[in-house]
């Protein structure tokens, strides 16, 4: 069962008829969009009581803060308390179906070898298959282990830096030089520096960095200068992490979007990306999956929207996280095995590209 970030722990206790009824009007509102009525319940379960009896229920149940009635002789709507009862307690587990692991598997097979290639595959597949938002972060390369370190270089004075992890992610950075460096200088520098960080992530190269250049300042040759001079620039600087967003136009056609001005917070959330990583990040902290849903978090309360997260990872080592962003009102019975899988097939297709049980 999934992680939900709020509690139901002190939840009041509820008979197996509250709980089936409460899962069916979930059920419905999810189907509908359309608030729930008694009679609607009554036909469509098979509890073999009244509407009376449900109408009862149902206030109960509304009286417990499980449902809510946004119409005076409207139907009844489930609450962010009430998904989150469900996804703990309610829910009936459900795996991926074999066509869904069939295509997402046949898809992740033929992406070409390169892990932004998959991951922007794997944004795609969360977005298509559960016709909400797919979110991949890619993991900062400061956090990772380096594999190489190549130097090309361009025009005038600029040399492209190629950062390449272990977990083969691939950076590139554009640095200046104060006098031109000939091709064969930069594979010598490359192969140095290689050498040299190998094996140590950007933020341990830091301290060994420095402590190469105090010690043998004095020292130091033209190549080794003009390599420490490079090294400084390029590693002395840690990215931030990327998100891909696929399947922002798939939320449009929902009914919590006719609002324009909903639309509008939709898009500003995803045009901040600072942002939204960070919250991202403080969201699916640590490993497992997590159910976010509504006022749980600045993210997901102003568009009254659902998170579902989790991490993916390659040679035992976390990389980053995936997830599906969409309104409340969504299918968790499906979606959660769906992010869950997906998670461990990226983490697969990752580790059989690069080997990667044995590189770190």
């Amino acid at each position: 069962m999934a992680e939900s970030n709020a509690s139901v722990t002190g939840s009041p206790t509820l008979s197996e008829r509250d709980r089936a009824i409460l899962r069916e009007v979930i059920h419905t509102f999810v189907l509908t969009g359309e608030p729930v009525g008694s009679r609607t319940v009554a036909r469509v379960s098979r509890l073999g009581v009244s509407s009376a009896t449900i109408r009862n229920a149902m206030a109960r149940l509304e009286a417990l803060g499980y449902l809510a009635q946004p119409h005076t002789s409207a139907g009844r709507i489930p609450t962010h308390a009430a998904y989150h009862l469900y996804i703990t307690l309610l829910m009936q587990a459900r795996s991926v179906s074999a066509r869904d692991r069939q295509y997402i598997e046949e898809n992740l097979r033929e992406t070409p070898a390169d892990p932004e290639q998959l991951i922007n595959v794997a944004a795609r597949l969360l977005s298509e298959l559960s016709e909400q938002i797919g979110l991949v972060v890619t993991p900062p390369i400061g956090g990772t282990v380096l594999k190489a370190i190549d130097f090309v270089p361009l025009s005038g004075l600029q040399v492209l830096c190629i950062l390449v992890s272990t977990s083969g992610f691939v950076e590139h950075r554009v640095v200046e030089v104060e006098a031109m460096v000939s091709r064969e200088e930069l594979v010598r520098i490359s192969n140095l520096l290689t050498d040299r960080f190998s094996g140590l992530t950007l933020r341990q190269t830091r301290g060994r960095l420095l402590r190469m250049m105090a010690e043998t300042r004095r020292e130091m040759d033209q190549l080794l200068t003009t390599a420490m001079r490079l090294a400084e620039q390029v590693l002395g600087d840690e990215s931030s992490p990327e998100v891909f967003v696929e399947g922002t136009a798939s939320v449009l056609h929902k009914p919590e979007l006719t609002d324009i001005k909903r639309v509008r917070r939709l898009f500003d959330t995803f045009a901040d990306e600072a942002r939204l990583l960070q919250l991202l990040d403080q969201l699916i902290a640590g490993p497992g999956l997590r159910v976010v849903i509504g006022e749980d978090s600045d993210l997901t309360s102003d568009l009254d929207f659902s998170l579902i997260g989790t991490t993916y990872e390659a040679g035992g080592r976390t990389l980053g996280r995936l997830g599906i962003f969409g309104p409340s009102r969504m299918e968790y019975q499906r979606v959660i095995p769906l992010v869950s899988h997906l998670g461990e097939s990226l983490s697969r297709a990752l580790e059989g590209v690069y080997g990667l049980q044995d590189a770190e």
